[in-house]
């Protein structure tokens, strides 16, 4: 093991933890992939412990480390059996053993996998940043010796309190609560960690009231978007609207766009493209042959970044049509490609998006619905809000400002490790 290093001004060694890390769907891998990327073109070391799915990474000298669950979620496989063969420690049989009983156990027990890793290795890093696991284990890193920051991109009480609205009868309304149970050891842990990172005003609001967090330990810093990636190309596609969004999950809305997308359907030529991945016979495939909606919509998954950069420059509308937003990638990454946005008034949408995308109310198939009509009928429009949105982007996102400013972050953090030190020193003495 190594000797810590003074790390006032030199480069940092960060630990970066994530329990699950898929690199396009979801907020938590995207933001890993491009944090972890920018800290080492800045000089730092960056090593990420992360469970399946694993990141994608963009440097050769970013260092993963795996640190395996069961993988009881697959896609191919969701809520699998292990084989006996595959239980390596208790860890494994606590893991199985609460997703059977309906609960979602990566949080907790990838929290107890990390904490082993690094109460070995503690002297390998300087700082430790969490991505949003917020489990028991988190409560020991700090009692290892190692400052910890934390990131809450938004409470999943949120997700949580909108699904159990979606619940469709009380038997379904308690899965969701019990599936949902490891939110009240999240809140728990919110409080006792220390310096808290969120994207948005709309989610400090959320983790103060859900989460009772205080908000003096609650600092507001935006996400970043990759430019090299999302940009303006080429021509559009004639009515091609396109969102991306977990297709079954009530909360991000792909149920009011599908809705949106058929009244206007039939009066005008538009499709839509979502990049998501739909349960076979789920509630989405359901719904789309419910609205006869056939050829006018397809989803499309699995696809590079380059692939996906092109989809969203090559439409003529985006929506980001969710209920809820802590903050939201995909809404940034619209408008830097220069599509004209729609993205409903929830959240932190407004905050994120400002004068740069018409809003519409969250769950309102009628005002989505004249909105898409108004800008598929009006070239003019579109290119004024698709400027926009390039323009508000190209001012206040970029992933670079964000790794400066999270690593004055963890500066922060450690020093008030090492003064707390230097306090308890002083008492003993």
């Amino acid at each position: 093991m190594t000797e810590a290093v003074e790390p006032s001004d030199g480069p940092l060694r960060v630990a970066l933890l994530s329990y699950r890390s898929k690199p396009h769907c979801g907020g938590q891998g995207v933001y890993l992939r491009h944090l972890s990327r920018e800290l080492v073109d800045l000089g730092h070391r960056v090593e990420i412990f992360s469970g399946q799915p694993y990141p994608e990474l963009d440097r050769d000298e970013i260092v993963l480390t795996a640190v395996p669950s069961l993988d009881l979620y697959r896609d191919e496989d969701p809520f699998r059996t292990p084989a006996r063969e595959e239980f390596r420690d208790w860890i494994d049989v606590l893991e199985f053993a609460h997703m059977k009983t309906g609960g979602f156990p990566e949080p907790l027990t990838f929290s107890l996998r990390a904490l082993r890793e690094l109460r070995r290795r503690r002297r390998d890093f300087d700082v430790v940043h969490d991505n949003q696991v917020l489990g028991w284990g988190n409560l020991g890193i700090a009692r290892a010796g190692l400052p910890l920051v934390t990131s809450i991109h938004h409470p999943i009480s949120v997700d949580r309190r909108i699904e159990l609205e979606a619940a469709e009868n009380p038997l379904a309304r308690f899965g969701k609560r019990r599936w949902y149970g490891f939110v009240g050891m999240q809140a728990q842990v919110a409080r006792r960690v220390g310096p808290v990172l969120t994207v948005s005003g709309s989610s400090k609001v959320d983790i103060v009231r859900d989460f009772r967090v205080d908000p003096r330990d609650i600092q507001i810093l935006p996400l970043g978007v990759d430019t090299g990636v999302f940009h303006p190309r080429g021509e559009r596609v004639p009515g091609r609207i396109v969102a991306m969004a977990s297709a079954d999950a009530p909360i991000k809305g792909v149920d009011v766009l599908l809705r949106a997308v058929a009244k206007v359907a039939t009066e005008r030529d538009v499709h839509v493209v979502i990049v998501s991945r739909p349960r076979k016979d789920g509630p989405t495939e359901k719904l789309v042959r419910e609205l006869a909606l056939g050829d006018r919509v397809r989803f499309v998954s699995g696809i590079s970044d380059d692939e996906l950069g092109e989809l969203l420059a090559s439409a003529e509308i985006a929506v980001v049509p969710s209920r809820y937003e802590g903050f939201s990638l995909p809404a940034v990454e619209h408008m830097a490609s220069g599509t004209p946005l729609v993205a409903s008034r929830a959240g932190a949408l407004p905050e994120v998006v400002g004068d740069a995308a018409p809003l519409v109310a969250p769950g309102d198939v009628e005002e989505l619905a004249t909105v898409l009509r108004r800008l598929h009928d009006s070239p003019e429009e579109r290119a004024a809000v698709g400027a926009a949105g390039l323009a508000r982007v190209l001012e206040k996102y970029a992933w670079r400002a964000v790794a400066q400013a999270t690593v004055d972050h963890y500066r922060t953090a450690i020093e008030q490790r090492d003064y707390l030190r230097l306090a308890a020193g002083r008492r003993k003495a």
